[in-house]
C-alpha cells in the first residue's frame, strides 16, 4: 500500500495539489499548440496570396502635374484571373476619383465617367492615354515626377463579392508619358 505523498507511475497519491512545474507544462502545451497553429495558418496565407487575388496590375503610373493643376490620370494594365469588373478607385491625393473612357465621337475626343470597367478572365485590359483611365480630380497636392501615388482599386466578381487592391503608381512627366502612348488629349469634352 502506498502512503500519502508517494509516487506511483508519475502521479502523486494523496496530494490533490499539482506541483508548479506540472502546472507550467499543462498550461504551456495548449499555448504551444495554439502558437504552432497560428504559425501554420500564417504560412498558408503567405504562401498563397496570388491565388486569392481577383486581378494583377502591371506598370501603374500617374501623369505628373504642374502647379495648381487640379486633375491628372492614372494608367496601368489589369489582368483578371476570373471575370470581374473594376468597380471603383480612390486615392488619398484626390478628392474625387473616377473610372473614365475616352473615345472619338464625330471627330472630337470625348471623355466620360463609366460605372465600371469589364475585365474578362485572363485577358489584359489596358488603361492608357486616349482610352480607359482613372481620373484623379480635386488634387490635394501637386504630383511631381517620381512621386509614389497610392491608389485603391475595388474589383467585383460575378457573384457580387468584392476585393480591394492597394497599388502604388509612379508619377511621370507628360514628356516621358508621351513615349507610352500619347497625351491625355488636348481637345476633349466631358
Amino acid at each position: 500500500m502506498l502512503r500519502s505523498g508517494t509516487q506511483a507511475r508519475g502521479y502523486t497519491l494523496g496530494n490533490p495539489k499539482p506541483s508548479r512545474s506540472s502546472m507550467r507544462i499543462n498550461l504551456a502545451r495548449p499555448l504551444v499548440r495554439t502558437l504552432l497553429g497560428l504559425v501554420a495558418l500564417a504560412c498558408m496565407v503567405v504562401a498563397h496570396p496570388v491565388s486569392a487575388q481577383v486581378a494583377s496590375v502591371k506598370d501603374p503610373w500617374v501623369r505628373s502635374t504642374v502647379a495648381r493643376q487640379k486633375a491628372t490620370s492614372a494608367y496601368m494594365e489589369i489582368t483578371a484571373s476570373r471575370a470581374a469588373r473594376l468597380l471603383e478607385a480612390s486615392s488619398e491625393v484626390a478628392g474625387v476619383v473616377e473610372i473614365h473612357e475616352m473615345r472619338m465621337d464625330n471627330g472630337v475626343m470625348r471623355m466620360r465617367a463609366i460605372a465600371a470597367l469589364d475585365l474578362p478572365a485572363g485577358l489584359p485590359v489596358a488603361l492608357q492615354p486616349g482610352g480607359y483611365h482613372i481620373m484623379l480630380m480635386d488634387l490635394k497636392l501637386q504630383v511631381q515626377d517620381g512621386d509614389k501615388v497610392p491608389i485603391t482599386l475595388v474589383f467585383e466578381l460575378r457573384n457580387g463579392s468584392r476585393e480591394t487592391a492597394h497599388i502604388t503608381a509612379i508619377a511621370r512627366s507628360p514628356q516621358a508619358s508621351s513615349s507610352h502612348g500619347g497625351g491625355h488629349g488636348r481637345s476633349h469634352s466631358h
